[in-house]
């Protein structure tokens, strides 16, 4: 256990409890603490959701997370549904799931709901936002679960929490920085608004590389705006070659995936001009569902 916890850094860490078994719904005693906390939970002891409509996972993704959660333990938690004793249910994950498997995890953190919580999560989530000890990463959690748990937009999200909508957005983005970064936020390894500066890089190689930097020489805040800007200027000298360059939506992409049943992937440009939608199908029969699924009755 030591190990495992070590493995998933310092912050995610001390956020862990221990599963209280006995608790199944919102009603019984010890339900508030179990849906506030991040569990770590036994991998053979989750199961798959039976409507997950999702069946294709792009292999080559699946193996750059199993690597970065070999290297940096699971950043971003799952959620699962306890349908009874020791025994859960998958809500939302399943990549984090299956990647773990692959790099090799024994236990996963997972949020756990119970049932009946919807009221109680929603509030649970709001009151846990109001922390101040809360890492930056958490908060962003917190919101993405307010929309996708309780389902609710941001400009809810931000009128339930009492913070500016663009506030909640900015938290938000951090969730597509990338997990090392992420853990270095929750690690205190830098600050928000190292972060917030670092998401305005489009490519994933430049934020790293100014991320390593930042860690290195101790940049400030104000330093790594610098480098930034700097970054921006000169690639936006490099002409339409760098603004059609074409990047993978990861949320999005994951939301049409779950709509259609099979994979998906959204490709941006940096500028906002475009981009392209692939949906990938294994056979004839799928590509009729797919089809099937556009047309009108």
């Amino acid at each position: 256990m030591g190990e495992k916890r070590k493995a998933l850094g310092k912050g995610l860490a001390a956020l862990l409890k221990d599963p209280q078994e006995n608790v199944q719904t919102a009603e019984e005693k010890g339900a508030e603490e179990v849906i506030r906390s991040i569990s770590e939970l036994p991998v053979d002891r989750i199961q798959a959701n039976p409507y997950q409509p999702r069946t294709f996972f792009d292999e080559e993704s699946l193996n750059e997370l199993s690597d970065s959660i070999r290297e940096l333990g699971v950043i971003q938690p799952i959620t699962v549904r306890r349908v009874k004793k020791n025994k859960y249910e998958l809500i939302s994950g399943e990549r984090r799931l299956r990647a773990s498997k692959m790099a090799g995890l024994s236990q996963i953190p997972a949020y756990i709901r119970l049932a009946d919580d919807q009221g109680m999560l929603e509030m649970a989530l709001v009151e846990n936002i109001q922390r101040k000890e809360l890492d930056a990463v958490e908060v962003a959690l917190s919101y993405q679960r307010l929309m996708d748990e309780c389902g609710i937009t941001q400009e809810e999200v931000s009128q339930r929490v009492g913070k500016k909508r663009s506030t909640v957005t900015n938290y938000l983005r951090l969730l597509k920085l990338p997990p090392i970064i992420q853990a270095g936020l929750r690690d205190q390894m830098l600050s928000m608004g190292h972060a917030r500066a670092l998401v305005n890089i489009d490519d994933e190689k430049d934020q790293l590389s100014i991320y390593k930097t930042l860690i290195s020489k101790g940049l400030n805040v104000r330093q790594v705006e610098d480098e930034v800007q700097r970054l921006n200027d000169g690639n936006s000298g490099k002409g339409r070659r760098r603004s059609t360059a074409l990047r993978t939506n990861r949320p999005l992409s994951g939301e049409l995936t779950k709509l259609i049943g099979s994979g998906v992937k959204v490709k941006e440009r940096p500028d906002n001009s475009g981009g392209e939608l692939v949906i990938s199908y294994k056979d004839d029969q799928e590509l009729e569902r797919i089809l099937s699924s556009f047309r009108s009755e």
